[in-house]
């Protein structure tokens, strides 16, 4: 069975803006799948949809055979903890070094201080910063703050990893380290879904590559390299021309 379901998913922001148009999809334990497309087609939603940091507008999502829009409220905190989230909005606090931004997670799971200490440790290895755990964000590079994002992210032992944009800002190398980084990281196991604008990593990585262009899933391949329909103007008149003919239908489907 897939570990997660996408069926019809449909999103939109009040008070009618179509983010997604209806979306399917399935992604099995373990895989690498890179969502691609211009700013602004969905990719972000896709991941905060799947972690209910939102809730869709229509369709439903299955995260291990469990509609999630059944979830109770007091049921996400459990449920979240099997993502490890990076995303540009999600940065370390620039009050406390990198060990103490690590700890609040751990306290926030409940988790003893000397289980703490053990995890922590063992994540900032995994990223090569055990030996910056006592710097403040503001001391290190852009791609050392990436690392310890990454870190971060590892520190519940989540079963799936979403990365938004997690090359977005970095140079050439750093970029590279990073994605070889959360390679690592699906080579245990973990099932990872990234975002990318990067042409050059996605046809490098040769993943399973969701395309989305205007809202809409045009191409799922694997192995592959960044499609051309991403930016292909064509494709997205295409797209925009099949919008309008569905919103025609439904206007006059009684």
């Amino acid at each position: 069975m897939a570990q997660i379901v996408f069926d019809h998913v449909t999103k939109i922001f009040e008070p009618d803006e179509l983010v997604l148009d209806e979306i399917s999809f399935q992604i099995e334990k373990g895989e690498f799948v890179f969502l691609i497309g211009k700013s602004g087609v969905g990719k972000s939603s896709i991941l905060k949809l799947l972690s209910r940091q939102e809730e869709a507008s229509s369709g439903r999502i299955f995260v291990e055979q469990k509609d999630i829009s059944l979830l109770k409220r007091k049921e996400l905190p459990y449920f979240r903890r099997k993502f490890g989230i990076v995303q540009a909005d999600m940065r370390c606090l620039r009050d406390r070094n990198v060990y103490d931004n690590l700890l609040l997670v751990m306290r926030s799971c409940g988790v003893s201080h000397r289980g703490s200490k053990r995890r922590i440790m063992e994540a900032l290895g995994r990223v090569g910063m055990i030996h910056m755990a006592e710097r403040y964000p503001q001391e290190l590079s852009v791609g050392e703050e990436a690392r310890v994002l990454l870190a971060r992210a590892l520190l519940t032992e989540p079963e799936i990893l979403l990365a938004d944009e997690p090359t977005a800002n970095l140079d050439p190398d750093s970029a590279w380290d990073m994605m070889n980084l959360i390679n690592d990281v699906n080579h245990q196991g973990i099932t990872v879904i990234a975002s990318s604008h990067s042409v050059e990593l996605v046809n490098i990585m040769h993943k399973r590559v969701l395309t989305l262009v205007e809202g809409m899933l045009v191409s799922d391949e694997k192995n592959a390299g960044y499609s051309s329909k991403a930016l292909d103007i064509f494709e997205e008149r295409r797209v925009q021309q099949l919008r309008e003919k569905k919103k025609q239908r439904k206007k006059y489907d009684f």
